[in-house]
């Protein structure tokens, strides 16, 4: 029996795309979305086997949101999802939500239609070049305060305390003392290497 798809991206063009690639290779697309909620009612009459799906989908809820939905159903399909950007922080949060994998939208036809396959049979959906995704996901789950992440965020655009502690309206030595707790979450010894950490977790 062939593999039923659904196909969910907010731009038209992409859709066309991927369902003339796809039913090329003798795949079964039973429908298309353009939101994340339009894909969640879809998937509920449907029951398709694997969706594919765009990280950024405009207005409403975004593709992790729209996988943690597809997952949460009684009968859930496997979920692909689909980014322009393989260094997107929102591919972690996707796979935490129960996404099997991602491809970039500028993959080989062979490599998608090999991705359907192997997540209809459950597998994991990766690249050879990908095992720093792996890496993050088995890393110990590291909690920032709303406060951390801000600084964090500044931290990576390389701005310094005193320069934080102006944007952010707060005391130079509540910065550093923010930026001590993130060292010591993170467990790395400086600056470039937190935000290079943070952005290795999907944290920024």
């Amino acid at each position: 029996m062939s593999i039923r798809l659904l196909i969910v991206d907010d731009h038209p063009i992409v859709r066309a795309g991927l369902r003339s690639v796809i039913e090329r290779r003798g795949f079964d697309v039973v429908a298309e979305a353009a939101s994340g909620e339009e894909a969640v009612a879809l998937a509920s009459d449907l029951h398709p086997d694997v969706v594919l799906c765009d990280l950024r989908l405009g207005e409403g809820i975004d593709g992790v949101e729209t996988t943690a939905a597809l997952r949460s159903a009684p009968r859930p399909p496997a979920v692909i999802i689909l980014t322009t950007f393989d260094h997107d922080a929102q591919i972690v949060r996707a796979l935490e939500a129960g996404a099997a994998g991602y491809l970039l939208k500028d993959v080989a036809t062979e490599v998608i239609a090999k991705a359907i396959t192997d997540a209809a049979a459950g597998a994991l959906v990766f690249g050879p070049d990908d095992r720093r995704l792996v890496e993050a996901l088995r890393a110990p789950r590291v909690e920032l305060t709303p406060r951390e992440l801000e600084v964090l965020r500044r931290v990576d655009e390389g701005a310094s305390n005193r320069e934080i502690a102006a944007q952010l309206f707060i005391a130079e030595a509540t910065v550093k003392t923010h930026v001590v707790h993130l060292l010591e979450k993170l467990g790395v010894p400086g600056r470039s290497a937190a935000a290079a950490e943070a952005r290795r977790r999907g944290l920024i």
